[in-house]
């Protein structure tokens, strides 16, 4: 799955931690999502959406392989 987390976060000048804390995971989590090592679950994904107040799609997207 790709995501444009990073360029949203950096959009709102939020660093991984800040976005950890405001949707409850570690940074770890974040920096994993970013680099496409953990696909988010649909509560995190609208959790995460809601903060950049995008939707799903696009912050999310799915690739061929997925």
């Amino acid at each position: 799955m790709k995501n444009n987390l990073k360029i949203e976060r950096r959009i709102k000048n939020l660093t991984q931690e800040d976005l950890a804390k405001m949707i409850g995971v570690s940074r770890q989590t974040i920096n994993s999502i970013e680099t496409g090592r953990y696909v988010p679950s649909t509560i995190l994904a609208l959790k995460i959406s809601a903060v950049f107040e995008k939707s799903v799609n696009e912050i999310f997207s799915l690739e061929v392989s997925d």
